[in-house]
């Protein structure tokens, strides 16, 4: 971006030289000769220093900058002036005094761009925070209270599986109050999904069945928290517990391409708003958080085909460190 802004630069210039045609291309060549090699030098010595300028305040760090690029420019000045009058003695002190005045004019004004740039990625950082948040605060009333009477149902007749549901109820909690954590292993996320649906088994019954598809190899891919739990919460609610003949939820996970695809499907859901509403607040949740960790390269669509509602998720094949 720095070279093809200071050539644009220098493409201006240039126009703006000549006088009897529209480019002085002399001007340009001498010119963009001089430029790039200030541009590169200065970027090269700021990039070698830039772990000391990080610590410094954010005025200390512009003047740091500032001086390395006016020092570089004079160098290339003094050097250039040599080379062009080689008379011993003989400097043309306020041609150099302008090239100083344009390289700090042009320094700050990059400089305010690159802050104005960082302010706005923390600005969208802090927005894709406050989204996870608010999705893993969002512990819905109807599953606590359901999963609650199941328990309490269980303490009687078969205390070993509800102390299970206890222990995976807990275990949701705890990864909704887990904010820390940006991108988590695909194996954790399909745990937390297992433990949902042993819940829900114990309430539904038999009228919900499940199909796991997990392609091997995937235990470490990289995909943020509460992604994958959320669409299978939503095709539970939508599309088997409004059935009284229930329906299957089937879980497909696969890479292909450089890319790992997730696919969530589940009955077509009653056509009633407001369960329209919630399922589209999650995925639209969702989808914000993927665009701001991997850009578009992340992709999440739903379709119906026939009498079966699919969610697809598609992400950069990216594994994380053990």
């Amino acid at each position: 971006m720095l070279l093809i802004t200071s050539e644009l630069l220098v493409l201006v210039l240039a126009i703006v030289q000549a006088s009897d045609r529209w480019i002085d291309w002399n001007y340009f060549a001498l010119l963009s000769l001089f430029v790039q090699w200030t541009t590169l030098t200065s970027a090269a010595l700021i990039c070698l220093l830039r772990n000391r300028l990080a610590r410094l305040s954010a005025p200390r760090a512009t003047l740091a900058i500032a001086a390395i690029v006016v020092l570089d420019v004079l160098a290339f000045s003094l050097f250039a002036d040599s080379v062009l009058h080689p008379q011993p003695g003989v400097i043309d002190w306020q041609a150099i005094i302008k090239k100083l005045l344009l390289a700090l004019l042009i320094t700050l004004m990059v400089l305010r761009y690159f802050y104005l740039q960082h302010q706005w990625q923390q600005q969208q950082e802090a927005e894709m925070q406050s989204h996870l948040a608010a999705l893993q605060a969002r512990i819905q009333p109807h599953f606590l209270f359901n999963s609650m009477n199941t328990i309490a149902s269980l303490i009687a007749s078969n205390p070993e599986q509800a102390e299970d549901a206890v222990l995976d109820l807990s275990e949701l909690f705890r990864a909704s109050l887990r904010t820390s954590d940006q991108l988590i292993p695909l194996a954790r996320e399909l745990d937390l999904c297992q433990r949902y649906l042993a819940i829900e088994s114990l309430r539904l019954g038999p009228r919900l069945a499940l199909d796991w598809s997990i392609a091997d190899g995937l235990e470490r891919q990289a995909i943020p928290p509460l992604t994958l739990q959320p669409l299978v919460e939503n095709a539970v609610y939508h599309g088997v517990q409004p059935r009284p003949e229930g329906g299957t939820v089937r879980i497909k996970v696969e890479s292909r391409g450089g890319f790992v695809y997730l696919m969530v499907q589940n009955p077509k859901p009653e056509d009633h708003s407001d369960l329209h509403s919630g399922n589209r607040m999650a995925l639209s949740n969702i989808h914000a958080r993927l665009q701001a960790l991997f850009g578009e390269s992340a992709v999440l669509k739903h379709s119906h085909q026939g009498d079966v509602y699919t969610v697809t998720l598609r992400l950069p094949e990216t594994r994380l460190q053990p």
